[in-house]
């Protein structure tokens, strides 16, 4: 935890609520929001959201949404989920992914958020060692909120900024969690199935050697984006290639970015009974309860699967247009000799580029030194809002960006790549 030399006895809240620290993403999104308010054209694809006019919601889950509401379905739902959704979900993983959990083993919460805390707060005691690769989203957060010790390893493009075993296996025996994501936000990247496998042996063979000396090492899994892939890209987990993880493996997952439905508030975890049924105790006291409507809804929909199918195709399309016109673009401006750079689109809504602009001069005599000089022009400049890999725990000099389409036009897409054009040419190297 940090800055524990403070002085608790002049704090007025507690140690670990002074000490948490702001989202640095909400910390960009503050700047672009007073830009927007005064005016000002920006392109903000920092967010990891929907413009529901652009992607809107199925129309037969919020059919079914308005349906539960006149059915006044708006009591308190059971406390681990309705029991038609935790079947409903029961039979998704099985038709879509060939998992077998029966719907004891699957609890339902208001999104992946309180299911991720959820998880820390049942495997961890205060000190236990979490192993996670970065870039990734809020895993130091967790650590401090649930007092566990964060280990971060530093991922490379070269991997796509997926973690490897070899990368992990010095830390294994000192954890308690990994936490992994694919596909990973911020990177949209997958596992490979020989990187997944790797890992998934390193962990079966670390909890050998623990057995019955201590905790087993587990992972968490969250693949809340996995529905999203694109191409040749093919999403794995550590149950299907590992049958034996499944007494190690927690699952996160929900309709939040498969469906647009970040909004709707409707995720679910599934993993080891043990675990799963500590989960439901925590979760029923902190109140985190998906709405019981949309849990209706949820339920009735995942079983239109003709009407699932046509719009995970169209999504899937939409986004997919949107990253390749970017990494098109990308690719040009690279061709074309500018300190950029950028990696295939393979999953979930974002692309990551590179921006190599650190000791580059602006028009006005300005030397950017930081990256944090570079994510300023680009916003000040362009018009560029992009959220930087060291938001993501990565390096501070980390030259790589992640850029989320999901509040994307058609027709932005062009105009966003001249205004960066622009800005590059106004540069000059040191």
């Amino acid at each position: 935890m940090q800055d524990t030399m403070l002085a608790t006895e002049n704090l007025k809240v507690s140690l670990m609520a002074e000490t948490l620290i702001g989202s640095e993403i909400i910390k960009i999104a503050a700047e672009v929001n007073e830009k927007i308010k005064k005016g000002e054209k920006i392109y903000n694809f920092t967010i990891g959201d929907f413009d529901p006019k652009i992607f809107p919601i199925p129309q037969e889950l919020e059919n079914e949404i308005v349906a539960a509401y006149h059915d006044k379905q708006t009591n308190y739902p059971a406390a681990p989920g309705i029991i038609e959704l935790r079947k409903a979900v029961s039979t998704f993983l099985n038709k879509y992914e060939g998992l077998d959990y029966n719907s004891d083993e699957i609890l339902i919460s208001a999104g992946a958020r309180p299911l991720i805390y959820a998880t820390y707060i049942t495997l961890l005691d205060a000190g236990d060692t979490v192993l996670f690769p970065v870039p990734s989203w809020n895993n130091n957060h967790y650590c401090h909120m649930s007092g566990a010790k964060p280990v971060l390893v530093e991922t490379s493009p070269e991997n796509f900024f997926m973690p490897s075993a070899d990368e992990l296996e010095p830390y294994i025996k000192d954890a308690s969690l990994i936490a992994l994501c694919s596909p990973l936000n911020p990177s949209g990247t997958v596992f490979t199935r020989s990187q997944l496998e790797s890992i998934c042996d390193l962990v079966l063979e670390e909890n050998k050697r623990r057995e019955g000396n201590r905790k087993p090492l587990y992972i968490m899994y969250d693949q809340i984006y996995w529905m999203l892939t694109f191409g040749e890209t093919r999403h794995y987990n550590p149950v299907s290639l590992r049958p034996a993880m499944k007494d190690y493996t927690i699952f996160i997952d929900g309709i939040s970015k498969s469906l647009a439905a970040t909004g709707v508030r409707v995720g679910w975890a599934f993993g080891p009974a043990h675990v799963i049924e500590k989960m439901k105790a925590i979760l029923s006291h902190i109140g985190a309860w998906a709405p019981k409507a949309e849990q209706v809804a949820t339920a009735k929909y995942l079983g239109m699967e003709t009407e699932l199918n046509g719009y995970m195709s169209n999504i899937r399309s939409e986004i997919s247009q949107r990253l390749e016109h970017f990494y098109k673009g990308f690719r040009k401006l690279r061709e074309a000799g500018f300190k950029v750079d950028v990696i295939a689109p393979q999953a979930a809504i974002y692309l990551t580029v590179k921006l190599d602009l650190c000791g580059s001069v602006t028009q006005n005599g300005k030397q950017l030194s930081t990256q944090a000089d570079v994510t300023r022009y680009l916003l000040d400049e362009a018009g560029l809002a992009l959220v930087p890999f060291y938001a993501f725990g990565s390096s501070e000099d980390s030259s790589w960006y992640r850029l989320s389409v999901g509040t994307c036009n058609h027709s932005e897409a062009d105009n966003v790549m001249n205004a960066l054009r622009a800005a590059l040419l106004k540069l000059t190297s040191q």
